[in-house]
C-alpha cells in the first residue's frame, strides 16, 4: 500500500471529545518492549486514568494487564481501538471493529493511513482519526 493523506479524520474538537468520553482502549500492536512507541503510549494512557487492553500475538501480561490475540477475545466493552499497525491491516480491523459493535473509536496511529478502513469503520457509526498519535494530542489538551 502506498503512503495516503488522511481524508477521513476527526477534527481537533471531535479529538478532544473522544479522549473526554472513552474510558477503555484496546492497543492493537502493543509490544512488550519498552523502547518501543505503543509501549510508551499505552504506559502513557493508563497513567492518564485510562483502561488498557493490549492486543498482541504473543506474551499473558504487559504493563499488568491481561494480554489477549485478538479484539474478538476481549471480553468487556471496548470504546476505542487504538491501532499499532501496518496501513493494509487496517481493512481487517475495521472489519473486527464492526463485527464487536461496542468500539465507538478507531485510531490509528501517527504514521498509519488507510482511507477505505477508516472510510468502512466511520459508515459503521465508529469516529475515526488518523496519523495522530494519541498520546501526543491528550499532552496537547491537559498538559
Amino acid at each position: 500500500m502506498e503512503c495516503q493523506f488522511p481524508t477521513v479524520n476527526a477534527t481537533n474538537d471531535e479529538i478532544k471529545a473522544i479522549l473526554e468520553d472513552v474510558k477503555t482502549i484496546a492497543v492493537l500492536g502493543l509490544s512488550p518492549d519498552s523502547t518501543k512507541d505503543s509501549y510508551r503510549v499505552a504506559e502513557y494512557l493508563k497513567n492518564a486514568g485510562y483502561t488498557i487492553i493490549p492486543v498482541y500475538p504473543k506474551e499473558e501480561t504487559i504493563l499488568g494487564e491481561k494480554v489477549y490475540r485478538s479484539l474478538a477475545e476481549i471480553p468487556c466493552a471496548v470504546d476505542m481501538v487504538n491501532i499499532f499497525r501496518k496501513p493494509d491491516a487496517l481493512d481487517a480491523v475495521a472489519d473486527e471493529c464492526i463485527k464487536r459493535g461496542d468500539v465507538k473509536v478507531f485510531w490509528a496511529q501517527k504514521g498509519i493511513v488507510n482511507n477505505d478502513a477508516a472510510q468502512k469503520a466511520r459508515n459503521a457509526g465508529m469516529k475515526v482519526v488518523q496519523n495522530h498519535c494519541s498520546m501526543v494530542e491528550h499532552r496537547m489538551i491537559y498538559a
